[in-house]
């Protein structure tokens, strides 16, 4: 599957979310993400533009990896994630250091999830408060590769109907490095 998503910094989303919810947007969750971002042993996902963590959801656990961005517009890779047991993540830890994977910085953002209908796609809007980076609004489809085309422009439309227009395509854990001076 591809992840087809486009972020903006807004410093205030107030009426933003009151526009999703006026719209049909329909609350799904209110959350803390804690995301540990790890770098390979054989390539430097920053050089590669990919990225793999493990992320903590409250007690639920999961290893994601993303794929280099496809485009120049959004944000769209591949993407694929994998559940993993609740609970500690010690042993997921030992693991990943084990084959040599490394961590280089732990995002942690509060979230709060929108499902919102676009043009027979479940959107997602998620407002992110993301520590030591700032305020953000994420549009997202998760779509087949045959339905990569479609899906961007159903975000992009998406994205001009709330008036966003500036897209960050950094990720957090760029950006994270960035504010810390890092390059």
């Amino acid at each position: 599957m591809l992840e087809i998503e486009v972020k903006y910094a807004v410093a205030d989303w107030t009426g933003l979310e009151r526009q999703v919810q006026q719209s049909g947007g329909q609350h799904l969750e209110t959350r803390r993400d804690i995301d540990l971002y790890f770098n390979a042993p054989d390539r430097d996902f920053v050089q590669t533009d990919e990225a793999f963590r493990l992320r903590r959801i409250g007690q639920r656990n999961f290893l994601t990896y993303k794929g280099p961005k496809r485009d120049a517009t959004t944000k769209t890779r591949a993407e694929i994630e994998v559940p993993l047991p609740d609970g500690n993540i010690s042993q997921h830890l030992r693991l990943i250091e084990a084959l040599g994977y490394r961590a280089v910085a732990t995002v942690t953002k509060d979230r709060i999830v929108y499902q919102w209908p676009r043009e027979g796609y479940d959107l997602h809007v998620c407002f992110d408060a993301v520590e030591e980076v700032g305020s953000y609004v994420e549009l997202e489809i998760v779509a087949p590769p045959a339905e990569e085309e479609r899906a961007r422009e159903v975000v992009l439309r998406a994205a001009r109907e709330l008036s966003l227009l500036q897209v960050e395509r950094r990720s957090y854990i760029h950006l994270l490095i960035l504010m810390r001076g890092g390059t």
